[in-house]
C-alpha cells in the first residue's frame, strides 16, 4: 500500500504540474482544471493511505517524520481545496485556480523528502502512547499547513500583483493571505497550549524551553506581530505578503531544522 500511494502521488503531482503549467503558458483554464482534478485524486488516495496506516499501526499516523510529512501534504491540499471553494470575486468564481501549480510543486518536494525516510509501520514508543499525540500534532500541523498555503499565496501575490493591488484577483489573494495566516496562528496557538498540557503530564512541567518549544514560540510571536501590524498599522498588500513569506522560514526551521540540527525532549528518532 505504501509503495502504491507514494508512486501514485508522485505520478499525479507531476502530471498536475505539467497540466497547470501548460494552462498558464497558453492562458487556458481547462488544463488548470485538469491539474486540479489530478490533485484531488491524489488527495483521495492519500486519505485512504493515512486511514490504512492508522488501522495497521493502531495509532494516528503522525509519530515520525515520514508520517508527519504525508500528513503535512494532505493538510496543505485540504486547506487549498477549502480556500479554493470559499474565496470568490465578482468577476472570477475560482480566482485561486492558478495556485494549484505551486501547491503541487510544494507537495512533490515534501513527498520527495518523505520518501527518504523509513516508511515501515512500527510500534509506538512509550513517550508517544497518549491521546495527546493526536490532538497536539494535528493542531500544530494544521497551523503549519495553513502557513504553507499563505507562503505560496504570498509568492504569487508578490510576483503577479504587488504593483496592481486593486485588481480583483489580487484582492482574492490578499484575502487568502489574511485567512490562512489567521487560521495558522489560531491552530498553532492551540497546538502550543495542548503541547504544554501534554508536557506537564509526561515530564512534570508545562514548559521546559526545549528547542522545539522555543522555536514554536518564536514562530508564534512572529505571526502575532504580523497580524498586529496588519490590524493596527495597516500593513496590507505587499507588506503583509512579505511577512507571510518570511514567516514560513520560521515554520520550516521549527519543523525541520530543530529536528535535524539540535537535540531535545522532542527528538524521538
Amino acid at each position: 500500500m505504501s509503495a502504491f500511494a507514494v508512486n501514485f502521488s508522485f505520478a499525479f503531482y507531476i502530471l498536475s504540474l505539467l497540466s497547470c503549467g501548460a494552462g498558464y503558458l497558453f492562458k487556458k483554464r481547462f488544463p488548470q482544471w485538469i491539474g486540479f482534478a489530478l490533485m484531488f485524486w491524489v488527495f483521495i488516495v492519500q486519505t485512504i493511505y493515512l486511514g490504512w496506516r492508522w488501522t495497521q499501526g493502531k495509532y494516528a499516523p503522525m509519530s515520525n517524520m515520514y508520517e508527519s510529512l504525508v500528513l503535512f501534504v494532505w493538510l496543505v491540499s485540504l486547506l487549498y481545496f477549502l480556500f479554493f471553494a470559499k474565496i470568490r470575486t465578482q468577476e472570477r468564481r475560482f480566482p485561486l485556480l492558478g495556485l494549484g501549480f505551486w501547491v503541487s510543486l510544494l507537495s512533490l518536494i515534501l513527498l520527495g523528502f518523505a520518501s527518504l525516510n523509513d516508511r515501515s509501520i512500527q510500534s509506538l514508543m512509550p513517550a508517544l502512547q497518549s491521546n495527546w499525540l493526536l490532538f497536539h500534532v494535528t493542531a500544530t500541523m494544521v497551523g503549519y499547513a495553513s502557513f504553507a498555503v499563505s507562503f505560496l499565496g504570498a509568492g504569487v501575490y508578490l510576483v503577479c500583483f504587488r504593483k496592481r493591488p486593486e485588481e480583483e484577483k489580487a484582492l482574492a489573494f490578499e484575502g487568502l493571505l489574511e485567512r490562512s495566516v489567521i487560521l495558522g496562528f489560531l491552530f498553532l496557538t492551540i497546538g502550543i497550549l495542548l503541547g504544554s498540557v501534554w508536557a506537564n503530564t509526561a515530564w512534570g512541567s508545562y514548559w521546559s524551553w526545549d528547542p522545539k518549544e522555543t522555536w514554536s514560540l518564536i514562530t508564534w510571536f512572529f505571526y502575532a506581530v504580523a497580524l498586529h501590524l496588519r490590524k493596527t498599522r495597516n500593513w496590507r498588500n505587499e507588506k503583509f505578503a512579505w511577512l507571510a513569506a518570511a514567516g514560513f522560514a520560521f515554520v520550516l526551521f521549527t519543523y525541520f531544522g530543530v529536528n535535524y540540527l539540535v537535540t531535545g525532549l522532542h527528538s524521538y528518532a
